[in-house]
Parts: C-alpha cells; sequence; structure tokens
C-alpha cells in the first residue's frame, strides 16, 4: 500500500470524477475506481437515448481511465438500494403534493452510504468524489464550503453527509475551476472527456417529463386525480387541471388555463385536489419552516439566532436571512421576499462559504 493510503473514488464516467481519480493517482493514493450503476434505463421508459453516469458508455469511459493509469475498477449494482429509496421518495413526494429533490437525496443517503460500504470491504481508509466543493475540521467538526468556482460549487448537494462520512472523504476540485479541469484533462490527452457533454437531468427521468414517469410508475395514477380544481387562494373556481401531483410550486407554462394574467402555482392542496393558481406577488413567501436538519459547521445552534445566506434550490442565488432552531426544525426569517418556496426541496443555510447545515423545506408563510 502506498503512503497516502488506499482510496475508492466514485467515478460517474465524467470529465470531474474522472480527473479527481487522476489527481488522487498522481499524488500518490492507492487509487481503486468505482462506478455505481443505479438504475435501469429500460424500466424507466420514455423516448430519449440512454445517456449519463448509469450508461454503458459512461461505465466504459471510468474503466477506460482506470485501465490507462493502471488501477482497479469495479461497478456497483445499487439499483435496488437506489430504486427503494430514491425513486419510491420521489413518487410518493409528488403524491403528498410537494416537490422532490432526488439528486440531494441519492448523494446524502444512497452514494455515500454505499461507497463507505464497500470502501471497508476493500480496506479504503477513505472516499473521494468529484464534486466542486470544500472539506476542511474546524473545531472538531468536518466543514463544507463553497467551491472555488461559483459557477460549478456544488456544496448545496452536500447538506446532508453525516459528520461520520465526511471524516472520510476527499473532495480534490473544491480548489479549482471547470476550466481548469477541462485543461488537466486536453493535456493529458483526455480528449474524450472534454468533449463529452454533461447531464443536467434527473437520471431516471432522461427525458425531463416527470409526470410521464408518475404515469408509467403509479398507472392508477392519472386516472384518481384527474378532474381537480384550479382555484384561488379563497377558493373561487378557475377551471379543471389534470391531477394535482403534475404541477409544482412556481409553475406558469403549461397549466392548459387562460386567466388574463400571468398565473403561477402558488400552493397544492392534496386532500382537495386543489392547485391554487395567483399572480407573481402571490408566490412571494418571506418565512418557512425546515425539518430533518443535518447540521453540518456546528452541532446545533444552542437557541441563538444566526444570519445566514440560506438557498432554496440548487441554482438559486441565495437570500439574506435569520434563523434559529427549535427541536429538529429550523425557522427561516428572509429580509426580502422569496418567489417559489417549494415543500419537499432542500434548504441549505450558509455562513459566508461555509454549510451551516440544511434540511427538508416543510411549508411556507408570509410574515
Amino acid at each position: 500500500m502506498s503512503k497516502k493510503g488506499r482510496i475508492l473514488v466514485a467515478m460517474s464516467g465524467g470529465i470531474d470524477s474522472s480527473l479527481a481519480a487522476v489527481m488522487l493517482h498522481e499524488e500518490g493514493y492507492e487509487v481503486i475506481g468505482m462506478t455505481m450503476k443505479t438504475w435501469d434505463y429500460a424500466s424507466a421508459g420514455g423516448s430519449k437515448k440512454e445517456t449519463g453516469c448509469c450508461s454503458l458508455d459512461s461505465i466504459n469511459d471510468a474503466r477506460n481511465i482506470a485501465v490507462n493509469l493502471g488501477f482497479p475498477h469495479y461497478i456497483l449494482d445499487i439499483r435496488e438500494e437506489f430504486g427503494d429509496y430514491v425513486i419510491n421518495h420521489f413518487t410518493d413526494e409528488y403524491i403528498a403534493g410537494r416537490t422532490p429533490n432526488p439528486c440531494v437525496l441519492c448523494n446524502t443517503h444512497i452514494k455515500w452510504d454505499a461507497l463507505l460500504r464497500r470502501a471497508d470491504k476493500l480496506d479504503c481508509e477513505l472516499i473521494a468524489t468529484g464534486h466542486y466543493a470544500n472539506l476542511r475540521k474546524e473545531n472538531e467538526r468536518f466543514v463544507i464550503s463553497k467551491g472555488l468556482d461559483e459557477t460549478k460549487d456544488q456544496s448545496y448537494v452536500l447538506w446532508g453527509v453525516s459528520q461520520e462520512s465526511l471524516s472520510r472523504t476527499l473532495l480534490p476540485l473544491g480548489k479549482f475551476r471547470k476550466s481548469e479541469i477541462r485543461e488537466m484533462a486536453t493535456q493529458k490527452g483526455f480528449y474524450d472527456l472534454v468533449n463529452k457533454s454533461e447531464s443536467y437531468e434527473i437520471c431516471f427521468v432522461p427525458d425531463n417529463d416527470y409526470r410521464g414517469f408518475l404515469k408509467r410508475r403509479v398507472p392508477t395514477l392519472e386516472a384518481e386525480v384527474a378532474g381537480g380544481n384550479f382555484v384561488t387562494s379563497d377558493g373561487k373556481i378557475l377551471g379543471k387541471h389534470e391531477g394535482y401531483p403534475f404541477y409544482t410550486i412556481g409553475q406558469r407554462k403549461g397549466l392548459g388555463i387562460a386567466l388574463g394574467f400571468p398565473a403561477f402555482v402558488t400552493e397544492i392542496r392534496k386532500e382537495s385536489n386543489e392547485v391554487v393558481l395567483g399572480t407573481v406577488d402571490e408566490l412571494e413567501r418571506n418565512g418557512m419552516l425546515v425539518q430533518k436538519l443535518n447540521m453540518v459547521k456546528y452541532a446545533d445552534l444552542n437557541d441563538k439566532t444566526i444570519e445566514t445566506t440560506t438557498k432554496i434550490r440548487y441554482k438559486d442565488k441565495g437570500t439574506e436571512a435569520r434563523i434559529w432552531q427549535e427541536n429538529n426544525k429550523m425557522k427561516v426569517e428572509f429580509y426580502n421576499k422569496v418567489n417559489a418556496i417549494a415543500p419537499g426541496q432542500a434548504a441549505v443555510f450558509y455562513e459566508g462559504d461555509d454549510v451551516i447545515g440544511g434540511g427538508w423545506i416543510e411549508n411556507s408563510y408570509a410574515i
């Protein structure tokens, strides 16, 4: 074994995870590459050609990197645990009237746990991924912070990783910009990786049609929820919709109804199968409650109120807010109104570049 130790690297077949493995190999770690197969394209249906981290091409790309550099590579089949947890949760959340975030759930509850279990079997002290984020130890806590490249920062999707898991994790790309990673790949002759297109879709919904996925997943759903009403916030009926699970907070396009003004989905009422429509002003909130917390920088807030920048979705730039913890929930008061706070999405609290912690949005309200 090398002086640096043995490390298991998650390799999707894309440029980022491949370069993470290359860097660690060159630093002197004994690298073992592992590609996780999370789903079967054939079982998802849809019309788009198989792409992304679970395709045969991506698995072969990861293996080729390993073969060229002379380190082992394994394929890890986690389709059963992925489907049981991530896909079932995705379906259940829409049926519950919420908007799920499967990529965060997969990172925090499937991939890290799966990697660490296999790392133990392979005598690997550490694991690594190609996420653009930084990680350090401070005051006996392992703290996630934003990656150098703000346009690629992925700290938002890592808020749920446990302290125990972070203690065994390396994130080698955090101090690099994407352009630098592309340049490194070019210099090393990995031209296929440089020219490879990146997918930003949910891996098991490759055509981006989550409604079609739900209908295929639950064949009786469409008949069960069809015929509900579009309503105003005070209950005035505006027309019929296709079923509340097929709409999301903030949606404007594809409503199939003309009201003479730009209308947005402002609320989803599962029990009455109602979808509330309103103006953009009615979509704004300045308070929310966040549940199922995972604290990162601090073990807890000890009844303190902290000033933060809080993000309510991955591409959100964040809004200044104050937060305080009550039991295992976080109350958030934004200093400016925020559009389209969707129950079921992840909220992440930042102190500067550091992730304080995060959780799942339970509800939002106007203060």
